[in-house]
């Protein structure tokens, strides 16, 4: 479905959308795939009654298959949740950390790290999860800013065309809107792909207003 002349985003496996292009078609792959760290279930909304169970879809990273397709039609990768994933990836000098600024005794990871197939320093970007974006749609929800972070780094050129795998709340679809980047984007969830269509459009009728 086409969002904007430069956001495309589908509900489908992404073994599907990857197969119709062809090798390096894409400048940057910036993707969020599940950790198999088995996580229950999680908020995804404002409410106490926003709730909802994984049904185990995050009891496993994706296979070597996901991985080979990735690197075939993308000229560099950004890969969040990589330590969970090191078997597939090949060493790299730039890891990109998520600081999420949060207490010591915070319950859950105070950072989140990214493999990049960059040869440069790696980068700490600084952003506290609670309250980072007005509506939380995804348990694994980051922050527009931190899309944004990592667009001003990497992707300098307006042509860029950027791949997203794994959608989720959407994030990445409003941050390159903004910026003017090429998006192909797919969710395999139908709720999430929902919730995150309802609130990328929402987004860009706003600016339209302004």
């Amino acid at each position: 479905m086409k969002i904007t002349d430069k956001i495309t985003i589908t509900n489908e496996d992404n073994m599907l959308l990857m197969a119709r292009y062809p090798d390096n078609y894409f400048d940057l792959a910036i993707v969020d795939p599940p950790y198999g760290i088995g996580m229950g279930g999680g908020k995804i909304g404002n409410s106490k009654k926003d709730y909802k169970q994984f049904a185990g879809e995050d009891n496993s990273i994706p296979q070597k298959e996901y991985f080979e397709e990735l690197f075939r039609v993308s000229k560099n990768q950004i890969i969040w949740g990589a330590n969970y994933m090191i078997e597939y990836l090949y060493p790299t000098s730039c890891f990109l950390v998520w600081d999420k600024v949060q207490p010591q005794d915070f319950t859950m990871a105070m950072a989140e790290f990214a493999w990049t197939s960059f040869n440069s320093p790696a980068k700490i970007c600084k952003k506290r999860i609670v309250g980072a974006d007005e509506v939380r749609l995804h348990p694994t929800q980051k922050p527009i800013y931190l899309y944004k972070w990592i667009l001003d780094l990497y992707a300098k050129e307006s042509n860029f065309k950027i791949l997203d795998t794994h959608l989720g709340s959407g994030s990445i679809a409003i941050a390159c809107h903004d910026y003017k980047f090429e998006l192909t984007a797919c969710e395999l969830d139908k709720e999430y792909f929902d919730k995150a269509m309802q609130r990328i459009q929402n987004h860009v009728a706003q600016q339209k207003l302004f």
